[in-house]
């Protein structure tokens, strides 16, 4: 499943954390990343055992009912108005179509391409961010767009022979969870970590309702050796979510954020030992092409941090998000 963004909160200055925060920052994405695999590699497991549409709806019910368990330890209402605002309405549909998508991705493809491809997320994000949000793309981030569109298509080989038309539910995927990011970016910034997670889950509540109604398969009941893989598929996307929040509250921004990418080395990982998944060369290639672009997103980020703390005189464009 894909990578949550945290609500708006006042932003530390950049480049104003710590040695050690930046390195438990990086700690807890590392973390939130190898949970994020481990939970696409349970899911696409059960998968293999119970409909789409029902995995969807008892891993979102799951999932909502951990965040509205926390919730209620929080004394915080679930509901507020600002749950229905326009941000929240279009974060809620980018969320489905990316979750839908992207569980078809995993529970139909390898789960080592399905990786691969999604590593462009912030790709995309950057490009939303000049479209919608009229942010200032320099040359570097340009650059970085094309290489990454370019790394998807080298994973995709749309010109082969054994292209398959499957690749590209993970595209959609892809473009539901960058559509997810931005939207978040204006989300009213009351709601905390645990409305988006709760609101996210009911989200893929409603994707699985929606497949079931194309899937046309019947529920089954969970075996005694499905339930435990979706339990624990609940528990790790929740701790996943939970340490990705931690992670961009620790360290700056722009240094803990390129350990995303960690993401590809577990996916494959997992494909490899678990599904008996084969790395192609032009996987392996478009990977490192995709990983190379982020890099650069991340490196322009950096780079346009102030120097040193104390700095006062801010640079012409914001750290990459």
């Amino acid at each position: 499943m894909a990578t949550a963004p945290p609500p708006p909160h006042p932003a530390r200055p950049a480049g104003t954390a710590t040695t050690a925060q930046n390195l438990r920052g990086i700690a807890w994405m590392v973390a939130a990343m190898a949970a994020f695999a481990i939970e696409d590699a349970l899911v696409k497991r059960v998968a293999r055992e119970l409909p789409i549409a029902q995995v969807l709806m008892l891993f979102g019910a799951g999932g909502a009912a951990i965040f509205g368990v926390v919730g209620w330890r929080h004394r915080t209402p679930l509901f507020q108005a600002a749950v229905l605002s326009r941000a929240m309405q279009v974060r809620a549909v980018f969320e489905l179509t990316g979750r839908l998508f992207y569980v078809l991705a995993i529970a139909l493809t390898p789960l080592s391409s399905a990786t691969a491809i999604l590593q462009a997320t912030p790709v995309l994000v950057v490009l939303g961010g000049w479209i919608w949000f009229h942010e200032v793309v320099g040359w570097r981030r340009w650059c970085a767009v094309i290489v990454g569109l370019g790394g998807v298509l080298i994973v995709l080989r749309p010109a082969s022979d054994d292209f398959s038309w499957l690749s590209l539910l993970t595209v959609i995927g892809l473009i539901g969870f960058a559509g997810r990011d931005l939207a978040s970016r204006a989300v009213p910034r009351q709601l905390a970590t645990h409305h988006l997670g709760f609101y996210g889950f009911l989200t893929v509540m409603v994707a699985g309702g929606l497949y079931a109604l194309v899937e046309r398969r019947p529920f089954a009941m969970p075996g005694g050796s499905v339930q435990p893989l979706l339990a624990a598929a609940c528990m790790v996307g929740v701790l996943a979510y939970a340490a990705l929040m931690k992670a961009m509250r620790t360290g700056d921004i722009a240094t803990v954020t390129p350990f995303r990418y960690t993401r590809l080395l577990f996916g494959v990982g997992l494909g490899v030992v678990l599904f008996d998944e084969v790395v192609s060369a032009c996987m392996a290639l478009g990977g490192a092409v995709i990983l190379a672009a982020g890099w650069l997103i991340a490196w322009d980020g950096m780079r346009r941090q102030p120097r040193a703390r104390g700095d006062t005189e801010a640079l012409p464009e914001r750290p990459a998000q």
